[in-house]
């Protein structure tokens, strides 16, 4: 055994070093929660100590976090949440009767009649069939088989093993998965930790991130040079760039993954977060299965849905689903033993989805309520989505996309020569040194674009429309305040 003497101690050598650990890890990065949130950290701790800083507190606009920005929950999904949790308080008269009545179908499904137990892996057998239900009501009635629904942890989970299922082969025959620029980075990194090739293709800033048939195509030609190409994912409505795609848009992507023979990922976890007029969102399998038998029967599609997002914003309960179409039977039951060896997705979240599938009907004691809510939280994204793209294209050298759903702006930002320089001779990306300066500077911690992707010679950063109006309001006048002085600074 080989030792080495530090001292008067005799220590044995890491089996696990940084050079005999797993290279794809290495690889891996997550910029929504990288150096910069890092270093935002560091900051609020410096703060809490008494360390003076030209602000007084962080604002962290670079996650989209709903709760942790000021976001209230739904009163129903908590009230059933809670009487599942603690169920002695079903014999309460505070709760409303729908959300009794809620949350002992969802016990009643539960082993022991306890949300503690393990489900099935598949997720609780209910859930799914309410799941499968609503589906189909958002879809015009086009048929859900539960048998199709996979209860996940977060969409991240369910979007991670599809990707474990389609990776294989090695060289030429390494598969390939296509993702748009700019991606939300759980994509590049579970890519990294899989080994699979990352083919990048490229929205259409200039046309509000649309997504541009021909650059598909050349993509893909691209990218079959090199390795074996077998899935497209698309993120609707967008992030990191608020694009929601129009219903062509979506036609053109089934058909070219038709004609291509490529598995379609379908990230719809933004479905409720549309703001811009004449912007609807239209799911993937709905249009599948509208343009005809050809399609519907043969292509085959993964779509994705959340607790974290849209009016809910409930990250910390890690709830989801896919659905899967067309998929090989043989590969389902590979999937199914998948996700069992994970044992099953948190219970928890598996109520809160059903809650998100099954929400309060009219007639029903918290209807009102729950009606006022989701609208009132809604609205007010909305409103902000607008205020954040009004008041970021007043700035010279920013130019923002309108903000049509999701919860993030994604501007390009026109940085000076001389700051690029300087960025590059710190071996810094350019708007990532944006980025920091901002950060010590104001305390705004935003996630340079570099960390999703851009063009080459481009710079943009996300920005969470999240925080409440009259923060959002004073966030916004500080990036504007900061890039004026940063432009003059370096110019």
């Amino acid at each position: 055994v080989n030792h080495q003497k530090r001292g008067s101690c005799t220590e044995r050598n890491k089996v696990l070093t940084i050079d005999t650990m797993n290279p794809n890890v290495k690889k891996m990065e997550y910029a929504v929660r990288g150096p910069i949130v890092q270093r935002a950290m560091q900051i609020e701790k410096e703060l809490r100590e008494g360390v003076k800083k030209p602000f007084t507190e962080v604002i962290k606009a670079n996650i989209g976090d709903a709760h942790a920005m000021g976001q209230q929950p739904i009163t129903f999904f908590r009230q059933v949440l809670a009487l599942c949790s603690y169920p002695e308080l079903l014999n309460d008269n505070m709760f409303p009767e729908d959300a009794k009545s809620r949350a002992r179908r969802i016990l009643q499904a539960c082993g022991g009649n306890s949300l503690g137990a393990y489900s099935a892996s598949q997720g609780i057998d209910c859930v799914r069939q309410d799941v499968a239900r609503y589906i189909e009501r958002r879809d015009g009635g086009v048929p859900c088989d539960p048998d199709n629904v996979y209860l996940t942890t977060g969409a991240s989970n369910g979007i991670v093993t599809m990707l474990q299922l389609l990776v294989c082969g090695e060289g030429a025959s390494k598969t390939g998965v296509m993702i748009s620029i700019p991606q939300y980075p759980l994509y590049s990194a579970a890519l990294a930790e899989l080994g699979a090739v990352q083919v990048n293709y490229y929205l259409n800033e200039d046309k509000c991130w649309s997504m541009d048939l021909s650059e598909l195509e050349r993509s893909l030609a691209e990218a079959r040079k090199h390795c074996n190409p077998k899935a497209l994912c698309v993120i609707n409505p967008g992030n990191p760039t608020g694009q929601v795609q129009s219903r062509q848009c979506i036609e053109d992507v089934i058909r070219f993954a038709a004609k291509e023979h490529l598995f379609l990922m379908a990230d719809e976890v933004y479905q409720d977060n549309v703001y811009a007029e004449g912007c609807q969102f239209h799911s993937f399998k709905k249009v599948l299965f509208e343009l005809g038998p050809q399609y519907s029967n043969t292509v085959e599609l993964a779509s994705f849905h959340s607790t974290s997002k849209c009016y809910m914003g409930e990250c910390g309960f890690r709830g989801g689903y896919m659905e899967v179409i067309n998929m090989d039977p043989e590969v389902k039951a590979q999937l199914t033993k998948l996700v069992s060896i994970r044992l099953c997705a948190p219970v928890p979240g598996q109520a809160l989805m059903d809650l998100v599938v099954n929400s309060p009907q009219p007639g029903e004691p918290s209807y009102t309520t729950f009606m006022k809510e989701r609208t009132a939280t809604l609205s007010l994204l909305a409103e902000k989505a607008k205020l954040t793209e009004e008041i970021l294209n007043t700035v010279p050298g920013i130019t923002c996309n309108p903000v049509q759903g999701a919860m993030y702006s994604f501007p390009n930002i026109s940085l000076p020569q001389k700051a690029i320089k300087e960025a590059k001779a710190l071996g810094q990306v350019p708007d990532m040194f944006y980025c920091m300066k901002m950060l010590e500077e104001t305390g705004i911690c935003l996630v340079p674009g570099s960390g999703f992707g851009q063009k080459d010679g481009t710079y943009h950063f996300r920005m969470t429309i999240l925080p409440p109006t009259d923060k959002l309001k004073i966030l916004l006048a500080k990036v504007k305040e900061f890039h004026l002085r940063f432009t003059q600074q370096y110019s």
